[in-house]
This record gives C-alpha cells, sequence and structure tokens, in this order.
C-alpha cells in the first residue's frame, strides 16, 4: 500500500541544451528523425587529436543570452544550466514568488567536472603564456557547484541548493534527490537536472587515454560498435507535488514515481552487472511498479562493448520475460555521453517521450550483437504509448542511478 504521508511528484517543466539545439522543441525534432548532433570538433584542433570527434553545441553565441555585465562570472557550463533552467521554470508556469514557493524550492543542479573551460584556459594562460596570475573569478566560475548557485540567484530561489558530482550518474543523482525532497515534504518544488562542458584539448587527451572514444560515431548495442563519443549541454526538470501541480492545472509531463541507486563497490571503470540489477530493482520498488508496468527504457547506451553487454543482463535478469516486451534506446547516439548532464538530457528525453508517445531510436545501430538482444529502436523511432518508463545511469566509479516514471 502506497504511504499516503508521501507526496506523489509530477513533472511541470522541462528544459535543455545540447548537440541537438538550443531548446527543448528543436532537440525533440532531432531526436524523432534520429539525426545525430555527432560532427568533427571544434572546441580543440582536431589535427592534434587521435579522435577527432564530438557532440558540441553548435550556434553557441553567449553574448545571446547573457550580458556583458554578467559574462566574466560563468562558465561555459553554467551558461549552460541558466539555459536550461530559464527554460524548464518558463514551460512550467511556476510563480516562484507566489506564496514564497521560492523559499521552499530545491536546486540540485549536478556536473561531473563544473567548470571546466574555466580550468582549461587558465592553465593554458598561465603555463604557455606564462601570465603570472590567474583571474580574480577563476574559483567563483571553476566550482562545482557554480550553476548550482547561478541558478538560484538567477530565479530567486532560496530553499535547499548544493551540487551532487557522481560522474556519469550525477544528474540522475540530483533529480532523485529531488524527487525524494519533495516526496517526503523536505521541499514544496524542485529545480533539478545536471550541466557539462568538458570538450577541450586537455579533456579529450584525458578521455582518449581512457581507449574509450568511438573515432567514428557512437553505436550503442550495435555488433562492432568501438566505444562513447563526449557531449555536452544541460537539462532541468521542474518537480512539483501533484497535488500542487493539478490545483494550478500545470501541464504535466509524467510522475517521477521512483528512484533507486547503488554502489558496485567493485571496480574504478569497470560496471558490475549486481549493482546495475540493485538500482534498476529499487526505482521499480519505490515506484511500487511491476515489471509489466515498464514499457520504455532510456539506457545509460554508452556504445562501449562492455557497458552495453553488462546493462542488457542487469535488464534481462531484472524483467525476466518481460524484457522481450520492452523497448530500449540509447540517446547517446544522438546527442553524445556528455558526462554529468547525461542524465538529465536523458530524462527530458524520457518524460518528452512519455508525453508525445514516441520513443527516439538508437541511432547508427548497423548489426545485431548476440550479447545484446533486446529491442533497441534501431534507427528509426517509434509510435507507441508509453505507461512506465526508466531511465539508467551507469557511472565510472559504479556509483548507480535509475529513474521511473509513470504516465498520468
Amino acid at each position: 500500500m502506497q504511504d499516503l504521508s508521501l507526496h506523489r511528484v509530477a513533472v511541470t517543466g522541462i528544459g535543455s541544451i545540447s548537440s541537438l539545439g538550443h531548446t527543448v522543441p528543436a532537440i525533440w525534432e532531432e531526436l524523432k528523425e534520429g539525426r545525430s548532433g555527432i560532427a568533427r570538433i571544434t572546441r580543440a584542433p582536431a589535427e592534434q587529436l587521435h579522435i577527432k570527434i564530438a557532440a558540441e553545441i553548435k550556434d553557441y553565441d553567449e553574448t545571446a543570452y547573457f550580458d556583458d555585465k554578467e559574462l566574466p562570472f560563468y562558465d561555459r557550463f553554467a551558461q549552460f544550466a541558466l539555459i536550461a533552467a530559464g527554460e524548464a521554470i518558463a514551460d512550467s508556469g511556476v510563480d516562484f514568488a507566489q506564496d514564497e514557493l521560492g523559499a521552499e524550492t530545491a536546486t540540485i543542479i549536478a556536473s561531473g567536472v563544473g567548470g571546466w573551460t574555466t580550468i582549461d584556459s587558465s592553465f593554458m594562460k598561465m603555463f604557455e603564456t606564462g601570465v603570472a596570475r590567474a583571474h580574480p573569478l577563476t574559483v567563483p566560475r571553476m566550482m562545482i557547484s557554480a550553476a548550482a548557485s547561478q541558478v538560484t540567484m538567477k530565479f530567486g530561489l532560496t530553499g535547499p541548493a548544493f551540487c551532487v558530482s557522481s560522474a556519469c550518474s550525477s544528474a540522475n543523482h540530483a533529480i532523485g534527490e529531488a524527487f525524494w525532497m519533495v516526496r517526503t515534504g523536505r521541499a514544496r518544488a524542485a529545480v533539478a537536472g545536471g550541466s557539462e562542458s568538458a570538450i577541450s584539448m586537455i579533456g579529450q587527451r584525458s578521455w582518449e587515454s581512457v581507449r574509450v572514444l568511438a573515432p567514428d560515431t557512437c553505436r550503442p548495442f550495435s555488433k562492432g560498435r568501438k566505444g562513447m563519443v563526449i557531449g555536452e549541454g544541460a537539462g532541468v526538470l521542474i518537480l512539483e507535488r501533484l497535488e500542487d501541480a493539478q490545483a494550478r492545472g500545470a501541464k504535466i509531463y509524467a510522475e517521477l514515481a521512483g528512484y533507486g541507486l547503488s554502489s558496485d563497490a567493485s571496480d574504478i571503470v569497470i560496471p558490475d552487472q549486481k549493482g546495475a540489477e540493485r538500482a534498476i530493482a529499487q526505482a521499480l520498488a519505490t515506484a511500487e511498479m511491476n515489471p509489466e508496468d515498464v514499457t520504455y527504457i532510456n539506457a545509460h547506451g554508452t556504445g562501449t562493448v562492455m557497458n552495453d553487454r553488462i546493462e542488457t543482463a542487469a535488464i534481462k535478469t531484472v524483467f525476466g520475460e518481460q524484457a522481450r516486451n520492452l523497448k530500449v534506446s540509447s540517446t547517446k547516439s544522438l546527442h553524445g555521453h556528455a558526462l554529468g548532464a547525461a542524465g538529465a538530457l536523458e530524462a527530458v528525453a524520457t518524460v518528452k517521450a512519455m508525453k508525445e508517445g514516441v520513443i527516439p531510436p538508437t541511432a547508427n545501430y548497423e548489426t545485431p550483437d548476440p550479447d545484446c538482444d533486446l529491442d533497441y529502436v534501431p534507427n528509426t523511432a517509434q509510435e507507441l504509448k508509453i505507461e512506465g518508463a526508466l531511465s539508467n545511469s551507469l557511472a565510472f566509479g559504479g556509483l548507480n542511478a535509475v529513474l521511473a516514471f509513470r504516465n498520468l
């Protein structure tokens, strides 16, 4: 029986910026059409890199969003967070000044590395050009929590606020912890998601050394896949108590019904199937959903051989025979792996898919892999009513976070 002292949680606003576009409507069109945002890298000299592709945000002009007084305070990742949060808040129609709602709203914005652009450029100036001192705003720009702070200040959110950083699960952890705060009454609403901008010479060279990057494109679950592609961007969800959203006649994308999290406690880079299984099972349990209640899974789906195989096996173990009826796709094949923002981009895609009844495809899929034998919605979107959905994040360090959504 559901604990009536707990509030149900509605998603009433979404915002995003990624390699697919600068707004949710633009991104959604690309997702539906299966058009990938992966292209030749421009934020670092491609000729000096072994891996010459990334999923960068295209045609981005920071001066179109921020004035000259604001820009010195914002690293690129904070800019993305502010843009996505602004879109999500406008989409929700929430007035945070009304009834002092801003004081009862949690702000949890995740990032894996924070102000990487500031760190990278500061190192370049100091060690290549011999500049003796760092810019006085270096620390406020590079802090991993800077995006969360800037969002609170921009939108007058004076409730609980913090950053979550747990590698590729950062955004799912942020959204999940915001869910618990609203569910248990610690907050009436939440602005939650993640932001990342880590595409640079140092960043790419570092990832190259791990040997997990694909040289051509990202093709999750497809035989012959060669790895992941680094992306950037931000995604933000507005969460509210369901009764509040219904009372004001809000548009509701879905109910955020459950959240599962676990630690592999195994290896810093190699995923463990049991850890993934525990997080998936816990998300279902907290949502009071059975395997047959789930229609769609937005997979972690990085495109690495081991990760895709282990995630597939974990899904099959938890769902049993129902796994054969699931639609499973990886939108990382389209917007790249945005690290600490990945889960937020995928949560936005998941609830939009639920609202529209369209499942975005796994792009670049070529050949079935015997170790990955589920329905990955290859290359072409499918129209289907989604009753329940999961969004998986399985991070380096064995830090797993899974969100469960229910259609209303």
